[in-house]
C-alpha cells in the first residue's frame, strides 16, 4: 500500500511522470497481450517503479522451446512497434533463444525457455513488487 500511495503522490504532483508511468504500463500490457498471442506461458507484469532506476515495469514470460521463445520475442517486437509506435531499443539472446532480453526503455521484457526461467527465478528479485493483472483470456 505504501508504494501505491507514493505513486499517487508522484502522479498528483508531477503530471509528466504520471504520463510516463501510464505510457510504460500501456507498453507492458501490449507486450503481455502480444506474448499471449504466441501462447506464452505464465506471463507476469511486475511494477518496479521506484524499486529500480532502469525501468518502471518488467514483463516475464516463458516458451516451451527455443523456437517458441524466438517467435514470442519477434512477435512482441513487431506488435508493440505497430500498435503503440514504441520501438525495442535492444534485443539480446535471440540466436540461442533460451533467454531473450528486450529493452523498451521504461519496460524490460524477459522471454525465457521454461527450464531457464526456473533456474534464474527473476520474479523472486521483486517479490515485493506489485503484479499488474494480465488478461490471459
Amino acid at each position: 500500500m505504501k508504494d501505491r500511495d507514493a505513486k499517487a503522490e508522484v502522479s498528483d504532483e508531477d503530471p509528466v511522470r504520471a504520463a510516463e508511468l501510464a505510457s510504460a504500463r500501456a507498453t507492458a500490457l501490449a507486450i503481455a497481450a502480444s506474448a499471449l498471442e504466441r501462447k506464452a506461458l505464465n506471463v507476469v507484469i511486475l511494477d518496479v517503479a521506484g524499486k529500480v532506476d532502469y525501468a518502471d515495469y518488467v514483463v516475464v514470460m516463458s516458451g516451451r522451446s527455443d523456437r517458441q521463445v524466438a517467435a514470442i520475442a519477434k512477435n512482441v517486437e513487431q506488435d508493440v512497434k505497430e500498435k503503440l509506435g514504441v520501438r525495442c531499443l535492444s534485443v539480446e539472446g535471440l540466436p540461442q533463444a533460451s533467454w531473450v532480453l528486450m529493452d523498451f526503455g521504461d519496460v524490460i521484457a524477459h522471454v525465457f525457455h521454461e527450464d531457464t526461467r526456473g533456474y534464474y527465478d527473476l520474479e523472486s528479485l521483486w517479490v515485493d513488487a506489485p503484479r499488474v493483472p494480465v488478461d490471459d483470456r
